[in-house]
């Protein structure tokens, strides 16, 4: 079978397609592992992200706490996680030396979920309330029935929501415990469900980079793990995947897509982000093996006939990008081309020289299937790319029942609203 898959290895846009065993990659350490924090100048008056012609870029939401994910309610209020990093490598003066805290906002996690309506559809919200506070680095959200979940970073919560509510001051009830502890550098936990919404899947970070801690503080991570919706009878839909967030489902299908961001050090142009179909059982390498069966030179051996077992992702990225965000477009407010194609986040690099990532990509599909190169979808986040100097980093994405898009942007503090207008002949 052939599978498409995308690489570009010194950032040009380019494709191939590949036998199972993946692109061609430059063997570890072939280049300098660079840290090159990127150093965020925000946008002016007069700027903001370029898209392609015929759609509009405006600013739907200012004044926000790194806000992270997004989630659309029914009656189409918007929510959105503000939240942030705990890791303490970047709570330290070593952060500002290496330039950290231009690339990172340095503000506490508001550890809340603000609701932003648009009750005239104006593109423009009118109420904005605090629809949630007092959580832990949430991140992930999701509605069924009267149910309101968040995804805190060390538990799933339960809310009552009632419909039109602008907050919620209830309790929540815990409904399941996840993996955090004090080595917790991927915290996200995003949430999605099925199509008869039966099950919960959570996307769950490593710990570190390459388990270079320990795999007893990797237990139950790098993985996507599945549950009841009463939190009972978890277990792991499928492992090895070093940093998956954006989760949705392919048009037409009953399989399940995630985006996942890839391991640092190896090399100016590895390892790949990627995004791929989730098998469930799969095993996709980390931390023992990257892209495949790659072994990581600095991870000790792996158990007998793991590394042969691991899953080769559908389609590469370029490395360093940081891909988090993965919506597929299924609503009519954009050109046919982009119908049933998958929209990426690119939160951007800290790792590479010059910079990759900071901008939103697309891949086409068909029947459930990629169908072509990735291509630049919205830009403009980087105004110099050798230095490392950008507007802003993108990171959650949601297509809204109206049919525009919503991005957060967590460094500067806003949400973007991107929507289209055919061009006037």
């Amino acid at each position: 079978m052939r599978i498409f898959l995308f690489f570009s290895l010194l950032g040009a846009s380019c494709s191939l397609y590949a036998q199972e065993k993946g692109p061609e990659l430059p063997p570890p350490h072939a280049t300098k592992s660079y840290m090159k924090y990127s150093n965020v100048k925000g946008w002016k008056d007069n700027e903001k992200p370029v898209a392609p012609e015929g759609f509009m870029v405006t600013p739907y939401a200012e004044g926000l706490q790194n806000p992270r994910w997004l989630y659309e309610l029914p009656n189409g209020d918007l929510l959105v996680a503000e939240s942030n990093s705990h890791y303490k490598f970047f709570k330290k003066i070593g952060a500002a030396i290496v330039g950290a805290t231009r690339s990172n906002s340095m503000k506490k996690s508001a550890d809340r979920i603000t609701l932003l309506r648009d009750a005239d559809h104006d593109g423009i919200p009118e109420t904005k309330t605090v629809f949630l506070k007092g959580l832990n680095q949430p991140f992930g959200m999701l509605l069924t029935g009267d149910s309101f979940y968040v995804a805190n970073t060390d538990g799933l919560l339960r809310f009552r929501y009632i419909e039109g509510a602008t907050s919620i001051s209830t309790a929540g009830e815990k409904v399941a415990d996840l993996p955090a502890g004090k080595v917790n550098q991927h915290w996200t936990r995003n949430i999605i469900t099925n199509k008869d919404r039966s099950k919960l899947y959570i996307a769950v970070g490593c710990g570190t980079d390459h388990g270079e801690k320990g795999m007893d503080k990797e237990v139950n991570k790098a993985s996507i793990l599945e549950m009841n919706t009463d939190g009972s009878h978890m277990k792991v839909y499928a492992s090895g995947l070093r940093n998956p967030v954006g989760m949705d489902w392919a048009p037409g299908t009953n399989t399940l897509w995630v985006a996942v961001n890839e391991r640092d050090k190896l090399g100016n142009d590895l390892v790949p982000d990627y995004i791929t179909s989730v098998k469930e059982g799969g095993f996709y390498g980390w931390p023992y093996s990257y892209f495949g069966q790659h072994p990581d030179p600095r991870v000790p051996d792996a158990p007998k006939g793991l590394i042969e077992s691991a899953i080769v992702p559908d389609v590469a990225l370029d490395a360093h990008t940081a891909s988090l965000g993965l919506v597929f477009y299924t609503r009519n407010g954009f050109p046919e081309k982009y119908r049933n194609g998958a929209f990426i986040t690119q939160h951007g690099s800290w790792n590479r020289k010059p910079v990759s990532g900071y901008k939103v990509i697309f891949v086409p599909f068909k029947n459930g299937k990629p169908a072509g190169p990735q291509e630049d979808f919205l830009t403009g986040f980087v105004q110099d790319s050798v230095k490392g100097v950008v507007r802003g980093r993108p990171v959650g994405i949601t297509v809204s029942q109206t049919g525009a898009m919503f991005i957060t942007d967590d460094r500067t503090n806003r949400v973007w609203r991107v929507s289209y207008a055919a061009p006037k002949p």
